[in-house]
């Protein structure tokens, strides 16, 4: 039994070390600063903070990734998340959305921090700063009607 459990563990810890050398690539695509939310909208500095903390890191092509990017698999669970964001809502590429998709997505980013989808809370367990509270979730979600009501009265 004892012999089983050692060239388990072995076997484990091979595999552990392999698996370091598959690595998901994690540069981030280029931004083009006109195609950006902040070129098409007003963004007030209390809520682009919150964006910044809490949102950007998966759904811009600005993430700043964390030392764990760099450890197998927490970096593919990752990778996953950062991909599946940015093609949920990037605001890297905002101006590139139709105004119908954009109003979609801001009604969007409202109910999903009111009903706590967003941030994530498996992002939440490493980066307790980016939790909202509910001032900042209301900050936000009054900054998003506002801007619903701008794309509206625009197109």
């Amino acid at each position: 039994m004892k012999k089983v459990l050692k060239i388990i563990a072995i076997v484990v810890v091979v595999a552990f070390i392999v698996i370091q050398f598959i690595r998901p690539d994690f540069t981030n695509p280029p931004v083009n600063q006109a195609e950006t939310l902040e070129s098409a909208t007003q963004v007030p500095e209390n809520v682009q903070a919150i964006l910044n903390r809490s949102c950007k890191d998966c759904h811009s092509n600005e993430t700043k990734y964390p030392w764990y990017s760099r450890i197998q698999p927490s970096a593919w669970f990752l990778a996953d998340h950062i991909e599946e964001g940015r093609r949920e809502l990037n605001l890297s590429v905002w101006k590139t959305y139709e105004p119908r998709r954009q109003r979609r997505k801001l009604g969007e980013i409202c109910e999903q921090i009111q009903a706590k989808e967003m941030p994530l809370p498996s992002y939440l367990w490493i980066h307790w700063d980016a939790k909202m509270s509910e001032a900042e979730i209301k900050t936000i979600c009054d900054w998003t009607v506002a801007e619903q009501a701008k794309i509206i009265e625009t197109n």
